[in-house]
C-alpha cells in the first residue's frame, strides 16, 4: 500500500469475509501494518479462526464465526464497518462439478448476502474476489463467479443512489496460496515424488498474493459502482511452472502426466474481447465499467458495437510468457518458497 492508501485506512473498521484463506492473512497483516482501527475475519472455520488468532497476535483483529450463506451472520459481522473484502468462495474446480449447487450457495446466494448486508449497515465500499475461470466459463465454480460478478453489477444498476460501491476484481492463480500447485510441487520433490501435472501445454496467469492484495488496494482507490478491475500479468506454462520449481531445488525434473481435471480449460482468460471494447487501460490495470444499458433494449436493435471486432482476448496463450528462467526469478520473489528453500539448504543468493 502506498502513503495514500494507508490514509485511506487508517483508524477504519474492515471485514474480510473468508478470511483465514491465504488472501485474509496477506491482507489483514498489511492493513494492521497500515495502522487500520479494526480487522473482522468472518468464516465458519474456528479451529483456523485460533490458529490465525495465534499467528497475528494482535486485538485488532476480531474474528466471527459464521457463513456467508447466513444474511443474518454477514450482517452482524459488517455492522459499522468502512470496507469489506469479499474473499469467502467455493474455489475448486473438482469439488464445485461433483456438487454444483454448493457453489451456488456460497459464490452467488452467499455474496447476495455480502452486498445486502453492506448495503444496509452503510459500507462505503465492497470489492468481491472472482476469478478468470468467469470468462467463457466451463465449469460450475467458474459459472458461480460469473454469477457474482453479475449479482455485484446489477447492485449499481438497480440502485442508483446506493450507499456502497460495489465492484469486483479477477484475478488468475495466486501463486502459493491455499490449494494452489506451487506447494504441491515442492512437497513432492522433498517426497521424493514425480512431479504430478495434468496438462504439459497449460497455460495459466502467475500473480503473487502481494500484487493480489494490491489490485484490491487499487479497486477500492479508484472504483465506481459495478466496475471489474483486473491487474495485467504474464503467463507460464505448467511444465515450465514444474521445471522452474525442480531447477531452484536441484532436482532434475521428472514429471507425471496425469491428464487434464474435471472441466479444467486449457488456457483461461482474464477479460474478453466484449469487456475489452469498453475497458480503460491504467497501466498496470484495466478498468471494466459496468454495462449501464437499461432493459430497454429496442434502442440497440439497430446498432451494434463495431469496436468488439477489434480486441482479442486477454489470454493466458497469447499473453507475454515467461520462459524456465522468468518463471524462476518470479518463485524467487515469493517469501514462501524462499524459505522452503533456505529449509531445504539451497544457496538462495548463488540461486538467485
Amino acid at each position: 500500500m502506498n502513503h495514500a492508501e494507508s490514509d485511506h485506512y487508517s483508524g477504519k473498521k474492515v471485514l474480510v469475509t473468508g478470511g483465514t484463506g491465504s488472501f485474509g492473512h496477506t491482507v489483514a497483516q498489511k492493513l494492521l501494518t497500515e495502522g487500520v482501527g479494526e480487522v473482522r475475519i468472518l468464516s465458519r472455520d474456528e479451529a483456523k479462526q485460533d490458529l490465525m488468532r495465534h499467528e497475528i497476535s494482535d486485538d485488532r483483529v476480531r474474528f466471527y464465526v459464521g457463513d456467508v450463506r447466513d444474511y443474518l451472520s454477514v450482517e452482524r459481522a459488517s455492522k459499522d464497518v468502512d470496507y469489506v473484502f469479499h474473499a469467502a468462495a467455493l474455489k475448486q474446480v473438482p469439488s464445485c462439478e461433483f456438487f454444483p449447487m454448493e457453489a451456488v450457495r456460497t459464490n452467488v446466494i452467499g455474496s447476495e448476502n455480502v452486498v445486502r448486508a453492506s448495503e444496509a449497515n452503510g459500507v462505503r465500499s465492497l470489492v468481491c474476489l472472482s476469478t478468470d475461470k468467469a470468462v467463457y466459463p466451463v465449469n460450475a465454480m467458474g459459472m458461480s463467479k460469473a454469477m457474482m460478478e453479475k449479482v455485484a453489477q446489477s447492485h449499481g444498476l438497480n440502485n442508483p443512489n446506493a450507499t456502497t460501491t460495489v465492484s469486483c476484481v479477477r484475478y488468475g492463480n495466486v501463486m502459493y496460496s491455499r490449494g494452489s500447485v506451487i506447494p504441491l510441487f515442492i512437497r513432492q520433490l522433498k517426497e521424493g515424488k514425480r512431479l504430478t501435472i495434468t496438462n504439459p501445454d497449460m497455460t495459466r496467469f502467475m500473480m503473487s498474493l502481494d500484487d493480489s492484495v494490491g489490485l484490491v488496494e487499487f479497486a477500492f482507490t479508484n472504483a465506481k459502482q459495478g466496475d471489474l478491475f483486473i491487474r495485467k500479468a504474464p503467463s507460464c506454462t505448467v511444465r515450465d511452472l514444474a521445471v522452474a520449481v525442480s531447477n531452484l531445488f536441484g532436482v532434475t525434473p521428472d514429471i507425471d502426466v496425469i491428464g487434464t481435471r474435471h472441466a479444467e480449460k486449457l488456457s483461461e482468460a482474464l477479460a474478453s474481447r466484449e469487456e475489452l471494447a469498453r475497458a480503460a487501460d491504467m497501466g498496470d490495470y484495466f478498468r471494466i465499467a459496468a454495462d449501464a444499458r437499461d432493459l430497454n433494449y429496442s434502442l440497440y436493435v439497430d446498432e451494434g458495437d463495431v469496436r468488439q471486432t477489434q480486441f482479442a482476448d486477454y489470454d493466458s496463450h497469447t499473453v507475454d510468457r515467461m520462459d524456465v528462467s522468468a518463471v524462476e526469478r518470479l518463485l524467487l520473489s515469493i517469501p514462501e518458497v524462499r524459505r522452503e528453500l533456505q529449509g531445504a539448504g539451497r544457496p538462495i543468493e548463488a540461486i538467485g
